[in-house]
């Protein structure tokens, strides 16, 4: 790894300083030099390399399959689900054809906020016949547009378009023959697109600055930190629509909930598999030029933070096995599906006993969009699973286009409902108190919490995959003093290529306890100005204590000497968007949990003959370690931490070290420390009141004490 200079890090987007009043402790790696960690390389994005690789086995599919569904509710806003209010759907103007009718529809997905879209049914139904949701994507007012004529010559000549009447609108197109085919049909609008405006489409997909007047701690719009902390999302919005649009096609009586598919192109598939990976009432799915190996969904209504740590969408629509899952391929960034991402899904497929459902129709050489040719490909793979009788391959007949005024939805008698930003506060706030309500109607008993909140901080911490591999030793310097001896060296963890620079304090009369110390300035937190161990560090030592400091990401060695970061790095792009950068790599937060894991990993690894491991955190780390004795259950003896009063949802800049997607809405730190355990915890920085208000199981004892000093902290820590 190359040493980064302070230029580099500042094209990085790092806010730097001086590092004041903070000695600089041993020194591991010569000045000029950083660690060899993989982490200081370049953040992921969106337009990154997002393989797939299957399990081996039923049995480890089926575990890996359960977190990232998890990953996908929690990202999403959806766990717990929220509680379904009622529809109050209106379903009116009744547009009569030959073969089948088209309505305009307006439903509440939560109350006052609607969906609009049209329902198409065939003339003759006879029993149950198959439902389908078709999410039209990003294309400008697509559900209610047509191409110029230019635009469907030049479609018609390539090939992409038949009729010079239908070709005109392919969403028509798509409803209509499914129609004809003796289904019905719910085309739904996307957020800001069509009749949906009360999240405009400035909002909902070209968001590029934020807002400091919708960013505080009690009122708050989209993309903000309080926004990401509560993990509500555009993207989120646009799923939970779509789970209340096959609420709603379900509703109807002449709908066989044993043949529900979904299918739409570009965001519309990104929505079709996010909803095939949580609802398992969908039995079909066909998400059109999206699943790929490569670029993930560019909108910002198809990014929510956390969403794609670790995976990717090929296998989010893995997530849809074994049940059949067709897609299409363009010339975008899916023209490699047939080699890289379609093989794998065929693997998992035949692992799991279903090798003819899964099927990739390939079209590189069409553009990106849900032609004729594509759509006859979903018809066909419809026909065969849902056993409609068609004679294939499926084609479309030509048809009479219905206008915007036919199928737009807002009219005098049926006004557009409320928009704008104090709306979308408004609706943010209803989310957020309904949310809490769930939360807490969802979480009565241990076992309930156990289910529920344990998993969710689980997901927001990343601890649920193997986050350890080897944990090595390698030690650089040795120093020799009265009591003690001082090594210095790096902590390795093959699995995530971090190196950590550490210190080991070694009292000559060891007594088989250890303490692992975490401070907000790494191991020279440990240290005075005159190089020597804090009061508190050598009472430790006078007791026969190991302390173990170490320097977690962006800390002391991890930067140029004398300099201290204040904000993460983010993704390079102008667009002012969390989700771009969290919704691929975890926050500094959660990695520099990752780093006490695999200091503490190390200790009961090595350190065998440690009768009592420890854990300390001071001068801002106390967060840090709250969240690491949570994922380290029972490999952690006692706690000791000051948190100073700190809140995830008090952080107002999402370029704070400490942000963490996701962070208020699960109880905050109060509900982090009555779920970490068991073993006992010492907590400055809180009172009675503060700790008491949500936590709602409790492992372990936790002891308030009564001012914040380090030696205070940590007396009674060890017995």
């Amino acid at each position: 790894m190359k040493a980064l200079c302070l230029g580099s890090l500042l094209l990085l987007g790092l806010a730097v300083g001086p590092l004041r009043g903070i000695a600089a402790g041993p020194r591991i790696l010569p000045a000029g030099k950083l660690p060899d960690d993989l982490r200081l390389g370049p953040l992921k994005d969106l337009d990154g390399y997002f393989p797939f690789q299957p399990p081996s086995t039923k049995e480890a599919w089926r575990a890996r399959a359960d977190l990232v569904r998890r990953r996908v509710l929690v990202a999403n806003g959806l766990w717990p689900l929220p509680e379904k209010t009622p529809l109050n759907a209106i379903v009116y103007g009744r547009l009569e054809r030959q073969e089948y009718s088209i309505e305009k529809v307006f439903f509440e997905s939560r109350p006052g906020f609607f969906v609009t879209g049209n329902l198409y049914r065939p003339k003759q139904i006879t029993g149950k016949v198959p439902g389908v949701l078709f999410a039209h994507g990003h294309w400008t007012d697509a559900r209610l547009a047509e191409s110029t004529e230019p635009e469907l010559r030049q479609e018609i000549a390539s090939g992409q378009e038949r009729f010079e009447q239908g070709g005109r609108s392919r969403f028509q197109s798509m409803c209509v023959q499914l129609a004809r085919m003796g289904c019905v049909v719910f085309q739904y609008d996307m957020l800001g697109n069509s009749d949906s405006q009360q999240i405009s489409l400035g909002v909902a997909h070209n968001f590029a600055k934020q807002r400091p007047h919708l960013n505080t701690i009690s009122d708050w719009g989209l993309f903000s930190p309080q926004a990401e902390a509560h993990l509500q999302s555009v993207m989120g919005l646009q799923t939970w629509n779509s789970v209340r649009s096959l609420d709603f096609l379900l509703s109807l009586p002449e709908v066989d909930p044993a043949r529900i598919a979904c299918t739409g192109a570009s965001g519309g598939g990104t929505q079709t598999f996010n909803l095939g990976a949580i609802d398992p009432r969908v039995q079909l799915e066909f998400p059109a030029v999206m699943v790929s190996t490569g670029m993930q969904g560019g909108c910002t209504c198809e990014n929510a933070s956390l969403l794609r740590i670790g995976t990717g969408n090929v296998e989010l629509a893995a997530l849809f096995a074994p049940k059949p899952l067709g897609m299409t391929s363009a010339n975008d960034w899916t023209k490699e599906m047939a080699t890289k991402g379609f093989p794998q899904l065929k693997q998992l497929y035949s692992l799991l006993d279903a090798p003819d459902n899964v099927m990739l129709n390939r079209g590189e050489h069409f553009p990106h969009n849900y032609n004729a040719v594509s759509r006859s490909a979903f018809y066909t793979w419809l026909n065969h699973h849902f056993h409609l009788e068609q004679t294939e391959p499926v084609i479309e007949h030509d048809y009479t286009v219905a206008s915007r005024e036919e199928l737009s939805v807002w009219d005098a008698t049926h006004p557009h409902p409320p928009g704008g930003e104090d709306y979308e506060q408004r609706l943010l706030r209803q989310i957020h108190e309904a949310d809490q309500r769930q939360i807490e109607t969802a979480t009565r008993t241990d076992e309930q919490v156990r289910a529920i909140l344990k998993p969710a901080w689980q997901t927001l911490l990343d601890t649920d995959s193997t986050i350890l591999g080897k944990v090595t030793w390698d030690q650089i310097t040795k120093t020799d003093h009265a009591t003690y001896i001082e090594m210095g060296g790096f902590i390795r963890n093959s699995n995530s290529h971090s190196e950590l620079p550490t210190v080991f304090l070694y009292p000559k009369n060891w007594q088989g306890q250890t303490v692992v110390w975490a401070t907000g300035h790494g191991k020279a937190g440990l240290y005075t100005s005159d190089g020597m161990p804090i009061p508190a560090v050598q009472q430790l030592i006078h007791r026969g204590v190991i302390v173990l400091g170490l320097d977690l990401l962006d800390q002391g060695e991890f930067v140029p000497e004398g300099i201290v970061l204040s904000q993460s790095r983010l993704v390079a792009g102008p667009r002012e968007v969390p989700a771009y950068t969290f919704g691929y790599n975890n926050s500094v937060f959660v990695e520099r949990v990752h780093d006490l894991i695999t200091a503490i990993q190390y200790i009961r690894q090595h350190e065998r003959k440690s009768s009592l491991v420890a854990l300390v955190g001071t001068d801002g780390a106390g967060p840090i370690v709250a969240a690491a004795r949570f994922a380290l259950g029972n490999q952690v003896d006692r706690t000791a931490l000051d948190t100073g009063g700190f809140r995830f949802g008090q952080v107002l800049n999402y370029r704070d070290l400490n942000f963490l997607p996701g962070g208020a809405k699960y109880g905050d730190l109060p509900e982090l420390l009555a779920l970490g355990g068991p073993g006992e915890i010492r907590v400055a920085g809180e009172s009675a009141a503060t700790l008491t208000a949500t936590p709602k199981l409790k492992f372990g004892k936790i002891i308030l004490t009564k001012n914040n000093s380090d030696s205070e902290l940590i007396e009674g820590l060890l017995p």
